[in-house]
């Protein structure tokens, strides 16, 4: 049997479902034809109705390139959003949807420290497979991540945020948070910058800027931030 390339399209199954927050779901894909993607890639889903109408979108590949046959898709719940409304209200185990990739060469990490990670709501999905795939393969190096998030209610992957995460509420603290309040800012920058290695930032255009701003001001080169752009939350 001839082998896949990642441009073609093939299908996956739906083995694990896992509620993150109100809107966000994580979904279990075993892949009838599975490479090892890079943490930072992002698989193409296609959707493709009775009469013939498509919808495809683009999700970032949370799990670890170490899950070998599976691959972890996390998907917020858009409004108006056709692919990710299928997903929450049709999709159940057991199911099959179209998958092609991964994609993406620039917005990866081949294990380069010190290495920022800040993200924006939804945008933690691809730091989530840096993290992770850094936490089985080399524990000791040096990775950190900033998260900015609404409220308490709004954090994926809440039970993995380890010691090494930096957690920002923008609007409302959960009960007794005695860590930073506010949008991401240079003082919570300077707390988990390293300076040197290599910075990903991923959310919102307005949050990509801010950040990136900061992370200038904080002594990263331009060379040295690498950025990836979601919709519209962040």
């Amino acid at each position: 049997m001839e082998r896949l390339t990642p441009g073609a399209w093939q299908i996956a199954t739906v083995v694990g479902i896992k509620q993150e927050t109100h809107s966000v779901r994580s979904y279990r894909l075993k892949l009838a034809e599975w490479v090892p993607h890079l943490p930072g890639q992002h698989y193409d889903v296609r959707l493709t109705a009775p009469d013939g109408y498509r919808a495809q979108r683009s999700y970032s590949v949370a799990s670890s390139p170490l899950d070998a046959g599976e691959i972890e898709l996390t998907v917020d719940r858009l409004p108006d959003g056709e692919v990710s409304a299928y997903f929450h209200e049709v999709l159940v185990v057991g199911d099959q949807i179209e998958v092609r990739g991964p994609f993406a060469s620039y917005f990866v990490w081949r294990g380069e420290e010190p290495a920022l990670l800040v993200g924006g709501a939804s945008g933690i999905v691809p730091l989530m497979s840096m993290l992770r795939h850094r936490r089985l393969t080399s524990p000791g190096s040096a990775m950190r991540l900033i998260y900015s998030v609404r409220t308490a209610d709004d954090v994926i992957f809440a039970d993995e945020l380890g010691e090494e995460s930096f957690i920002t509420f923008s609007r409302r603290p959960p009960e007794g948070w005695m860590g930073h309040t506010g949008r991401i800012d240079a003082g919570l920058v300077s707390r988990a910058a390293f300076g040197e290695g290599v910075a990903y930032v991923c959310g919102s255009n307005g949050f990509v800027e801010t950040a990136s701003g900061l992370l200038l001001d904080a002594g990263y080169g331009p060379q040295q931030i690498k950025t990836e752009r979601f919709g519209p939350t962040s």
